[in-house]
């Protein structure tokens, strides 16, 4: 089988497509025939080196796979040949409490990931998608839709009429927006491009903000709440939008932390947390649990997830360029067929 490889820190120049020998799944083990993945920001800084701890060797990178079942190990009972599955970001982290056990061998980071023709994979690793989904739009629920559902839902404790503020049109921030419109809840988005603040209105975003021209728009947030604040915001920028993003949310409102594009460092002053009794929580995707509970909503509200682009087995590198230069709206997409 073809696999994709890369050095820690090869950067994207240094993944190489290298043919090799198939896995047999074992005891309580699938293998998997993969036909899509997806991108994240995470696999950015993978190739980059920024990721965890160096991997010895080269990785296989990657943490969102979806494909069918085609062969089944010993006492295998979840699944059968032939179901279609999306790979969960955490294979060890089914459920409960976050522990270093748990979280330390996502895919495409702590070990192989789903870059590949083929992955063999524990049952209990992966999760029926979706039926009305397509292959590549079923990719996108492992890290992106499911950290995604952890903010709003599982953190965010949000309900019909909730005020939420999502931050840029990436991949974790459109997912977020098509989850709180069909929870019923009212989204104001931000995005330095008018062309795609008019693609999160067609999606049903009920306010937009252009931070190129309003660079303190928490107090344009704090305008559309009436002064209030929102419940929830979904925090992606780090160093450069923190400060803004507690100063956007109401008292005992959550700012949920699932990123650091814009940098990792900075302060928080206590004052920015103490008077408002502000939550700030990271999050970091999520257990199969909440994977689960994500497609089975996916399912019922037919939500259909937004491809930017789908790049061919052989264009890996491309995509990963792509998803580099930031010009995308939604998920960057891989077909691994």
């Amino acid at each position: 089988m073809k696999t994709w490889r890369v050095p820690a820190g090869g950067q994207i120049e240094g993944l190489k497509l290298v043919e090799e020998p198939e896995t047999r799944p074992g005891p309580g083990q699938v293998r998997v025939r993969l036909s899509a993945g997806s991108l994240n920001f995470r696999d950015l800084m993978v190739v980059r080196g920024g990721y965890g701890p160096p991997v010895p060797g080269d990785l296989v990178p990657g943490s969102d796979g979806v494909g069918k079942v085609v062969e089944t190990g010993p006492g295998v009972t979840r699944l059968a040949v032939g179901d279609r599955v999306a790979t969960s970001f955490f294979p060890d982290w089914v459920d409960g409490p976050m522990t270093p056990a748990g979280v330390a061998g996502a895919l495409g980071g702590g070990r192989a990931g789903t870059f590949a023709q083929q992955i063999v994979l524990s049952e209990h690793a992966l999760v029926k998608s979706p039926a009305h989904l397509t292959d590549a739009e079923a990719a996108t629920l492992t890290c992106a839709g499911t950290t995604a559902w952890h903010a709003l839902f599982e953190t965010g404790a949000v309900q019909p009429g909730s005020n939420v503020l999502l931050l840029g049109t990436g991949g974790v921030s459109i997912w977020a927006l098509q989850l709180a419109k069909a929870a019923g809840c009212r989204v104001i988005i931000t995005s330095s491009s008018d062309e795609k603040l008019e693609k999160t209105r067609a999606l049903g975003a009920d306010e937009t903000i252009n931070y190129a021209r309003t660079p303190e728009w928490s107090a344009e947030v704090r305008r559309l709440t009436g002064g209030e604040g929102v419940d929830l915001v979904l925090e992606v920028g780090g160093e450069k939008t923190l400060p803004q993003s507690l100063a956007s949310v109401r008292m005992r409102g959550t700012v949920a932390t699932i990123g650091a594009v814009s940098g990792s460092g900075g302060g928080i002053p206590p004052r920015a947390l103490i008077p408002g009794a502000v939550r700030l929580q990271g999050i970091y995707v999520g257990p199969r649990r909440y994977h689960e509970k994500l497609a089975r909503f996916v399912e019922a509200a037919k939500i259909r997830p937004v491809v930017d682009r789908v790049f061919a087995f052989r264009e890996l590198p491309a995509a990963y360029r792509h998803q580099a230069e930031g010009r995308h709206f939604g998920k960057v997409t891989v077909s691994l067929e």
